[in-house]
């Protein structure tokens, strides 16, 4: 297993769009229920500004990679990872987000990092379906810096946040720790678990942001 100064961390777990001012016009909640034998299901919702989607659609700003926001987007992706299956996807608009709701099926551990982290370095997966630990980094710290800066996100990511969970078959736990391994809050243990964090919080963070599940 990579330990956690083996794993490099990133900004925003599954924030693909490559600005930070970008990436503060989004919020997510991610859920998976993992099966005895190593399979599960993966349900994602997330809100994409209406700003940040119209910036994508404008002359010259098709090559951004903005993050996806129709059913074809997922299609196309999973189309290459035979692992996963869209089960269901619906999209729908509120007054300033864009709402996105997908279930994808995944049949194994390593399947669901293969969508999850194309290239592999930003999460790890040691052990196997009755016993592992499966490692996510939410941000790579060195969020302290300019303060106007700091204030500007904050301001615009003020109605967003980060939700991440698991569900096992048996009991497991939730570790956030920092890049030094040093826990940010109270481990979660149960059958279900999950933290829920400001989007600017997540940002923000100096010395990084991490998750452990272990079951």
């Amino acid at each position: 297993m990579k330990t956690l100064k083996q794993v490099k961390p990133y900004r925003l777990f599954l924030a693909v769009c490559p600005l930070l001012f970008l990436c503060s016009c989004f919020g997510m909640a991610m859920d998976i229920e993992l099966h005895r034998n190593g399979s599960g299901i993966l349900s994602l919702e997330y809100r994409v500004s209406k700003s940040l989607d119209s910036l994508g659609r404008l002359d010259g700003n098709e090559r951004w990679n903005t993050i996806p926001v129709g059913r074809a987007d997922f299609e196309r992706t999973l189309s290459r990872l035979p692992e996963m299956k869209l089960l269901s996807f619906s999209s729908k608009d509120d007054r300033n987000d864009i709402i996105i709701t997908a279930k994808i099926e995944f049949s194994s551990i390593n399947g669901l990092l293969a969508f999850l982290d194309a290239g592999g370095r930003r999460s790890s997966f040691a052990g196997n379906a009755e016993s592992g630990t499966l490692f996510l980094a939410l941000n790579e710290g060195g969020g302290a810096g300019n303060p106007e800066l700091l204030k500007l996100i904050e301001e615009i990511s003020s109605s967003y946040s980060i939700k991440m969970g698991m569900k096992f078959s048996g009991e497991g736990t939730l570790s956030v720790l920092d890049n030094s391994g040093t826990p940010l809050e109270a481990q979660k243990r149960g059958r279900t678990v999950s933290c829920t964090f400001p989007l600017y919080q997540v940002l923000s963070s100096s010395d990084g942001m991490n998750l452990e599940f272990k079951w």
